[in-house]
């Protein structure tokens, strides 16, 4: 994997952080998701000013399919959304509060992302998972302004998704190790 995205434009921009590899896997296998250095600067801001934090990556509705920032917990994580991957983003920042909370209804529960505040889960809608199982998702930031209901919203920037294509070695390995979803991590 390189430790740049490249970019439509021709350019690149450096991937500062990439998710821990699933309990077993092997030293090679590719992480399902990476974040740029403008994203990852971006999220140590927002962590710094509302605690912990999780991204949940949509299918549609509102901003389309942007990555969206919550205060860790505070997003209703479905049974069959997945969890793509938890960046440890190795930065110091104050710890918040567990945020989680007992299930809800028998289809979604409150799952924090972690217990520090530089680690941070990212997930995705089962749906949207299926059609890009094949990719991994490149977590950026750029200028412009987010989603009103993403933390990044007043800051003049907003995350975006982009998307490498895993080869076909990677999605044989990637294979093994199937992600977890929300029904998974239920207590």
């Amino acid at each position: 994997m390189d430790d740049v995205c490249g970019l439509p434009s021709g350019g690149s921009v450096p991937i500062a952080a990439r998710a821990l590899p699933p309990e077993g896997a092997p030293p090679g296998l590719p992480p399902r998701v990476v974040v740029t250095e403008p994203a990852v600067d971006l999220i140590r801001e927002l962590v710094g000013r509302h605690g912990p934090v999780m991204f949940h990556q949509s299918g549609g509705c509102c901003d389309g399919s942007a990555p969206m920032c919550y205060p860790d917990g505070e997003f209703r994580v479905g049974q069959r959304d997945v969890l793509v991957g938890e960046v440890d983003l190795g930065a110091d920042g104050p710890s918040g509060a567990d945020r989680s909370e007992p299930p809800g209804d028998d289809d979604e529960a409150r799952t924090p992302s972690s217990s520090s505040s530089t680690r941070v889960r990212v997930w995705i809608s089962g749906t949207q998972f299926e059609t890009w199982k094949h990719t991994q998702l490149v977590l950026d930031a750029i200028p412009g302004r987010g989603s009103g209901f993403s933390l990044e919203n007043p800051t003049g920037r907003r995350f975006l998704s982009r998307a490498r294509m895993f080869d076909a070695a990677e999605q044989e390995a990637l294979a093994a190790f199937p992600p977890r979803t929300g029904a998974d991590l239920e207590e």
